[in-house]
């Protein structure tokens, strides 16, 4: 069985050395510039500003994250149509 690669992890790698946001499952949002995106999803930011729940701001110079954990992805409209990596009609 052979696996493909799909769009959302395909603009998720678009997306490495750019400022991206995410929520985890916590509640917790996390934006920072991405290091490293795998095909799971586990991620690594550095430069983090990290807005707890009950909106207290936290700063961390580097994190990873479990791809199970995240809840969505912002990644920067520029890469809407980069490398194919867009939706259809969009």
């Amino acid at each position: 069985m052979t696996s493909t690669i799909g769009i959302p992890i395909k603009l998720l790698n678009e997306a490495q050395g750019h400022v991206v946001t995410l929520e985890i499952t916590s509640g917790q949002v996390y934006r920072g510039k991405l290091l490293e995106a795998e095909d799971n999803m586990n991620v690594q930011l550095k430069d983090i500003t990290v807005t707890a729940r009950d909106g207290r701001v936290s700063h961390l110079d580097q994190v990873y994250i479990r791809g199970s954990h995240v809840r969505f992805f912002i990644v920067p409209d520029m890469l809407r149509y980069e490398n194919g990596a867009g939706y259809p009609g969009s």
